[in-house]
């Protein structure tokens, strides 16, 4: 084994996947095809839900199986409706995987996924509740700091890669995610206990992604300062941040905020469904700009990492680099 091989030991074995490399789970782009294509070529895909219904949910599990024999997992966001629903239609396929996103596992989700045989991988932004996640049951961690794309927290990720993993990471496999665009920060993560990384704004431009050419033009002209994090308007709103390429859809997110909270001055929306709302939102946005093509209106989610892609290339192209320059880096280190 090389010394990355047994780095990667732990997340390949919890995985059941040659490398402990996990697909982010993207809305709109992390469906079937990337999903199969990031298993095939030995990392761990995602089924981002997002937004989709249990029937949708239903037929891309299966449309994702007809492409791969290789493990792979389904992303469900916590505020979803039917969460209980969609938590059974994974059981029902026998999903191996599941990631809760969007805040603690609601009453009564985390028992279902562990029971379905499955394992549970949830978010912790902070350390108070990566131990909380630990001690209520969860399998594995996702560490995210603020230079990813989408949803993001306040804490850049080597800040809490730092904080978190010396105190968990013996407890449970932890995946660092945020601005990882390269293998010799793969590797270095490794070196400080993680047991894998999650990317996703690498292969949101891979050959395999359906995303619109125009979307795909936009990461490759962009840069690292170009992917910026959205300003909260109303602090009784509490919206989570979200980090994309500056457009006019950013300034029609915070046009978006103004009326939800004017909703909310008149009584005519309560809180939950203000915030449900902003989610449903930012759905139609990326969908505008990922499907659509609309780079100017939609949403062009992209972590700070964007600055390194720069070209379509096929999945399997992108998992061996990311390989091939973290061997490098920890060969180097170890002469």
């Amino acid at each position: 084994m090389t010394r990355l091989d047994t780095l990667m030991a732990r997340g390949t074995a919890f995985l059941g996947s040659e490398v402990a490399i996990m697909c982010g789970a993207m809305s709109w782009i992390s469906e079937r095809h990337l999903v199969a294509a990031i298993s095939n070529a030995g990392g761990f895909g995602l089924i981002a839900c997002g937004a989709m219904t249990p029937a949708l949910l239903d037929t891309e599990i299966a449309e994702t199986k007809k492409r791969t024999d290789k493990p792979f997992g389904v992303n469900l966001i916590t505020m979803h409706p039917d969460l209980m629903d969609l938590i059974a239609v994974c059981t029902k396929h026998g999903v191996t995987h599941v990631v809760l996103a969007g805040g603690l596992p609601p009453a009564g989700s985390l028992d279902a996924i562990k029971g379905s045989g499955a394992k549970l991988i949830c978010f912790a932004p902070a350390l108070s509740l990566a131990k909380k996640l630990i001690r209520s049951g969860v399998d594995a961690l996702v560490i995210e700091g603020m230079e990813a794309g989408g949803h993001i927290g306040p804490v850049s990720t080597s800040v809490l890669a730092q904080e978190i993993l010396p105190e968990v990471a013996e407890q449970v496999p932890v995946f660092i995610a945020g601005g990882i665009g390269r293998g010799e920060a793969i590797a270095a993560y490794l070196e400080m206990g993680a047991a894998g990384v999650q990317l996703g704004t690498r292969f949101a431009c891979a050959a395999e992604s359906i995303a619109h050419p125009n979307f795909k033009k936009a990461f490759f002209r962009a840069s690292a300062r170009d992917a910026v994090s959205s300003v909260q308007i109303d602090p009784r709103l509490p919206v989570i941040p979200v980090r994309a390429l500056k457009n006019a859809g950013t300034e029609l997110f915070t046009a978006k905020q103004v009326e939800v909270a004017r909703s909310i001055d008149e009584g005519g929306l309560a809180m939950a469904e203000a915030q449900l709302q902003i989610e449903h939102y930012w759905a139609g946005a990326l969908r505008r700009a990922v499907i659509d093509g609309d780079v100017e209106n939609g949403s062009l989610m992209a972590g700070q990492s964007v600055g390194m892609v720069k070209f379509e290339e096929p999945v399997a192209h992108i998992v061996a680099e990311l390989v091939a320059q973290a061997t490098e880096a920890l060969d180097n280190r170890a002469t």
